[in-house]
């Protein structure tokens, strides 16, 4: 599983925005069986209904509702925003769209600052020159300010701050400025002036339907992502665009590519982690390079008997082949210790009094108290990998199961689900160390590790039953379609309780 989070590029799918997208998405199930695929994607697809009917809880804190729009679809709606404010306003559309994008299209602010001075707005918006700017008097000179070249008066051209230039220069500098990828933005040629030009002042100076073509797809781009309600899908060369009613930091995926990401910041998904404190973690994790050879390791010795053992399951719950001593991946202790206790093994132990020892010990406690919440983040990471593959073992299983009639599809579905379940707790609980290890000290983080303790146990639990029942060679059969319900009861009575640990923990201290 990928944890980049490095900024794409924002025009990345450009050369979607065109006439080709005739199509409204329709073409999603050409992929094939998405089922069939271990995709972090998956584990959120039908495992809160199967839980929900076990009598968990309905309240799912990660709960947002969004639609999915393509390209033209997009457009309609940005084009009736646009219709509305210029009306409102007494402008053209264009001069509309340069007053939206500079209050992220809050339609309401946009009234408010009207109704209260006009002139203001407009100036704030860089599409008229504010009354305090030094202003330029139309002279009679034909002389172009940028080429020095003199010029038929109908040849120069001027924004409303009347810097006067040439029709080729502004054509030369406009054509410059959309090949380097600008749509909003481009100012006057004036040193000093920032005043905006409308998009049909820019339209009107590009040679050629290609150059204009890529200004209009990179004006479409801007306008995107200044709108507080849309976001572009991050896939690879898709052109779907994401619509919310309120901004959050909230898991959204899109319809055409089923990328899965964070609404807020366009990266992946990071509950409870905010967005600021994921990317300085992530950061900080690339800076990093000493720890590199600290977590490459994968194998530990056996506390009981010495034997090397490799980690080749998700679950932390370890059990020696040899002398079968039960001990914990992490921590290398006993683990009937971790019970009730399990948070010792997860929460960091800070020293009080660091603060009043040298540098160097503040440095060495510093980067000891790091490598304590990456080596259990990295390590989460892998088992997310691994009960992955276990994951993929199970629809094998399944599959096998029912070719030979011992139950169908519907017996074995709670093996599905578990598995997609597990993956999801886990994912949630990789994220909550990012957060603890930014959380200040105080009643707020003992809370927090609490409930992060109490999740990692009771996932580590349903890591252990499913992978005794993925390495399970034969299930027990009563009768002819009668599958025993005492493992499958158990096993969906921890993924009620592990999914119920997850939603408080969210519910708590999910970003809102």
């Amino acid at each position: 599983m990928s944890v980049d989070m490095n900024s794409q590029a924002s025009d990345s799918n450009e050369e979607d925005f065109g006439e080709n997208f005739e199509d409204e998405g329709d073409d999603d199930d050409d992929g094939g069986d998405d089922d069939d695929q271990a995709d972090i994607e998956d584990y959120y697809i039908g495992v809160s209904n199967d839980v929900e009917q076990q009598g968990a809880d309905s309240f799912d804190p990660e709960e947002y509702l969004f639609t999915c729009l393509t390209y033209k679809e997009s457009q309609r709606v940005l084009l009736e925003e646009v219709n509305t404010v210029a009306a409102a306003l007494k402008v053209v559309p264009a001069v509309a769209k340069l007053v939206l994008v500079h209050l992220h299209w809050h339609f309401t602010q946009i009234l408010d600052r009207y109704k209260s001075n006009s002139s203001l707005l407009m100036s704030d918006a860089l599409v008229q020159p504010s009354s305090t700017s030094r202003t330029v008097t139309p002279t009679q000179s034909l002389q172009c300010g940028v080429c020095l070249q003199v010029v038929r008066r109908d040849a120069l051209l001027a924004l409303p701050c009347q810097h006067s230039f040439c029709q080729g220069c502004w054509e030369q500098y406009c054509t410059v400025l959309v090949k380097d990828g600008l749509g909003v933005g481009i100012s006057c040629m004036a040193q000093e002036c920032s005043l905006q030009m409308p998009e049909d002042f820019v339209l009107s100076l590009l040679p050629g339907e290609e150059l204009k073509d890529k200004y209009r797809r990179y004006l479409f781009r801007d306008y995107v992502e200044s709108h507080f309600q849309l976001q572009l899908c991050p896939g690879a060369d898709c052109p779907m665009v994401i619509k919310v009613q309120e901004p959050r930091a909230r898991r959204v995926q899109c319809s055409r590519c089923s990328e899965v990401f964070c609404f807020k910041c366009r990266q992946m998904y990071h509950a409870p982690t905010d967005c600021a404190t994921v990317r300085k973690w992530l950061t900080k994790c690339a800076d990093d390079s000493e720890t590199a050879n600290y977590i490459s390791a994968h194998t530990k010795d056996c506390p009981k008997c010495n034997i090397c053992i490799e980690k080749n399951g998700g679950c932390n719950h370890m059990q020696c082949s040899k002398c079968k001593h039960d001990f914990c991946w992490m921590c290398l202790g006993d683990w009937k210790t971790h019970g009730s206790e399990y948070y010792e093994c997860s929460r960091y132990k800070e020293n009080p009094d660091i603060v009043n020892q040298s540098q160097q010990a503040q440095a060495r406690e510093a980067l000891k108290k790091y490598l304590f919440y990456f080596e259990r983040w990295e390590n989460h990471n892998k088992s997310l990998q691994l009960e992955a593959q276990t994951y993929q073992r199970i629809q094998e299983k399944i599959q096998e199961r029912v070719m030979n009639n011992l139950g169908t599809w519907i017996d074995w579905q709670y093996l599905h689900n578990a598995a997609k379940l597990l993956a999801k707790c886990r994912y949630t609980l990789q994220y909550t160390y990012p957060y603890a290890y930014y959380m200040e000290s105080g009643r707020s983080k003992k809370l927090f590790e609490y409930q992060q303790a109490q999740l990692e146990a009771e996932i580590e639990n349903l890591s252990w039953k499913v992978e005794r029942a993925d390495s399970s060679e034969r299930p027990v059969v009563v009768g002819e379609g009668e599958l025993c319900a005492s493992d499958r009861g158990d096993l969906e009575n921890q993924m009620h309780i592990a999914e119920q640990k997850r939603r408080t923990l969210l519910k708590d201290f999910h970003d809102t």
